[in-house]
């Protein structure tokens, strides 16, 4: 337990501007500094940070509290882990008493795995710098590379000896479980012949750090010249490794990224610690892996603006190329550099001064867009065949940029770079624009009456009411369009009238009207539902209830009947400009869900807020479990803004 006086004095360091800004990139707004929030996926900044207050605060998940709460949402680590790391950052010693076998058995695994991994850092460290095995053979590799002894030590990198169980025994005799060794790839288990070996045996190892600094897993690479050993070994994905969400050097870049608000990526570990000791310290590398939504997503954290550092070989750049829509899709500016031949960025950042390297940079830096047509042009030539391939390759990744006005300045550019019509530009990014949405509905598919049109199903757990906007729309859809054909399926199996689809959206998922007269008039079409929809209306414009009759009145009067028929004249549920009815229909429940789910996050929020208030044994395991709900939560809100914002396709 750490001691009530040291508590105090990391919270008095713990400024929690000086804080969230190594996590992300804040602008000054007046008193008080605004970022994205890491907390939930969005383009306007709707996140503040107070100093004056102690506090942050977003505006658009809710999200909120002082330095030490940040920590531990965005690390997902407990109280006490919390304040070891800002108390690590702030150079606060903590002295609790040595953590007992008893005592680790209890620990969380996640806690665990953290522990061990610590350890095996510490190990190669130690291995390298102290053994004459790693001081000849792993060392000297990083010195014929050039690696200074401060760049050495500042990645943490080291050595793990020949001895094929070297760190598993040394864990073992330390008392570290052999599970968590296994459970972070460190260790190998033979249990058929009850032998354990290391994974990274005789590899010189480089540590991959999450952005607070903290080790969750290596990289290894072998010295032998043996084409049957792989030159590069990673550690395997674990509860606290995900490679697809991480970025090697991201801890050691971050500041330097929003110094300069720019960031260079590259493949590979020592292209990343080649730059940084020549002076180009906001880099960060994808480790081999394709580039992930959730990697751009960390970088854009810091900056909009990243440039991509490709050697010089072409295939591997065009095999590259479609992972970089994923950057343009996140709103960011992409540049790409090309190296010379033969070179990469470990050995090209070696063979120049920093001066060099930055002017090189600066002097070759090329617009995404206009690479990737110049690329392909070269193959392109004269055939048309191609050349109409390469204008709808371009295409695809102009119409991933949300921005609709910096997609019409990419079309402008592109059109003259291609000698092409602006207007065919268009018409192309509008028809893979419809195509996206489409396929996105598709894709997500819950139910088999779910088949062709898509929307979120919401969580068993979250049940509630419509808002009285959304109960006088879904029952005017009922009211106008109940007969209308929705969803079409392939083999004729799943055809869903406007009807069916919203029954089976409301009864399934649980969901409750709460003006009582859509409510009443929601049952009764329930119940009397057929193909004919007008003796539906005709049975509620008679209806005993005069207010339920004026409803009904409202909605489908001569209003109403001019648009069924101008809705038909223009070609049914799939033509009119704007509107169709197989995209509002969901969108309405959507819309209805999306209310619900927030109100579902306000009501956690307050719940943590509530056992943050009083102390208990049983605290931590339900502010974890309501950590995963509001997660949870966070995600699925996501995915139904994502459905309920068609601002792109306009």
């Amino acid at each position: 337990m750490i001691p009530r006086e040291t508590v105090d004095k990391i919270f008095d360091a713990a400024d929690v501007y000086d804080v969230i800004r190594d996590y992300v990139n804040l602008k000054k707004a007046g008193a008080n500094y605004k970022g994205n929030c890491p907390f939930h996926d969005e383009k306007t900044p709707s996140f503040m940070v107070s100093p004056a207050k102690g506090i942050y605060k977003c505006f658009g998940c809710g999200a909120a509290g002082n330095a030490v709460k940040f920590v531990m949402e965005h690390e997902k680590v407990s109280f006490p882990e919390a304040l070891k790391i800002l108390a690590k950052k702030y150079h606060i010693e903590v002295i609790e008493e040595e953590l007992s076998e008893e005592k680790i058995q209890e620990k969380q695994e996640r806690d665990s795995l953290f522990i061990v991994t610590e350890f095996a850092k510490n190990f190669f460290k130690k291995t390298l710098q102290s053994t004459e095995e790693g001081k000849n053979i792993g060392l000297s590799y990083f010195t014929e590379r050039g690696f200074r002894d401060d760049i050495i030590k500042k990645f943490e990198l080291g050595w793990s000896p020949k001895k094929r169980d070297a760190l598993t025994e040394s864990a073992l005799k330390s008392g570290y479980k052999l599970k968590f060794l296994e459970n972070t790839g460190l260790t190998i288990v033979k249990k058929e012949s009850n032998y354990n070996f290391d994974r990274f045996s005789e590899r010189v190892i480089f540590p991959i750090h999450t952005l607070s600094g903290k080790v969750i897993a290596f990289g290894g690479r072998t010295l032998k010249k043996d084409s049957q050993t792989a030159k590069y070994l990673n550690s395997p994905e674990s509860e606290i490794y995900h490679k697809s969400k991480i970025l090697y050097g991201i801890y050691f870049a971050k500041n330097s990224i929003v110094k300069h608000d720019k960031c260079y990526m590259v493949e590979g570990y020592t292209d990343v610690i080649s730059m940084y000791q020549s002076g180009i310290e906001n880099v960060v590398a994808s480790s081999g892996t394709a580039l992930t939504t959730d990697q751009i997503k960390l970088v854009r954290r810091f900056t909009t603006n990243l440039t991509i550092i490709f050697d010089g070989d072409p295939a591997g750049i065009k095999a590259s190329l479609r992972g970089i829509d994923l950057v343009l899709a996140e709103e960011m500016n992409v540049r790409i550099v090309t190296l010379p031949e033969g070179e990469d960025p470990d050995s090209f950042a070696r063979s120049k001064s920093t001066q060099e390297l930055e002017t090189f940079i600066n002097e070759n830096e090329k617009d995404f867009i206009e690479f990737k047509a110049k690329l392909l042009a070269e193959d392109a030539h004269n055939d048309p065949v191609k050349r109409a391939n390469l204008v709808k390759d371009i295409v695809r990744s102009v119409a991933v940029i949300p921005d609709k006005i910096l997609r019409a300045e990419y079309i402008r550019s592109t059109a003259k770079l291609l000698d092409t019509k602006e207007e065919i530009l268009y018409e192309e990014v509008r028809k893979v624009l419809r195509k996206n949405y489409d396929d996105n509905r598709k894709h997500f598919n819950q139910q088999t009456y779910r088949k062709t049109i898509q929307t979120p199903q919401i969580p068993a757990e979250i049940t509630g009411v419509f808002s009285e906007i959304n109960e006088k729309e879904i029952i005017s859809y009922l009211l106008n369009f109940g007969n209308e054909i929705i969803s079409y399926d392939e083999n004729n199996i799943a055809n869903l009238t406007v009807a069916q689809y919203i029954i089976n959206e409301i009864k399934n998922e649980h969901l409750e009207f709460n003006n009582l007269i859509y409510k009443e008039i929601f049952e009764d079409y329930e119940e009397f539902f057929s193909s004919d929809n007008e003796s539906i209306i005709d049975y509620f414009l008679k209806h005993q209830d005069e207010k339920i009759s004026s409803v009904v009145a409202e909605l489908t009067g001569p209003s109403k009947e001019l648009s069924k028929k101008l809705w038909s004249i223009l070609g049914g549920t799939t033509d009119l400009p704007g509107m169709r009815l197989y995209d509002t229909v969901p969108e309405a429940i959507d819309k209805f869900k999306l209310k619900i789910v927030q109100i579902k996050i306000k009501e956690v929020d307050k719940k943590i807020i509530k056992i943050y208030e009083q102390e208990s044994e049983e605290q931590e395991k339900k502010l974890e479990e309501l950590r995963q709900e509001k997660l949870k939560l966070n995600d699925f809100k996501i995915k139904l803004t994502n459905f309920t914002d068609k601002s792109a396709l306009l």
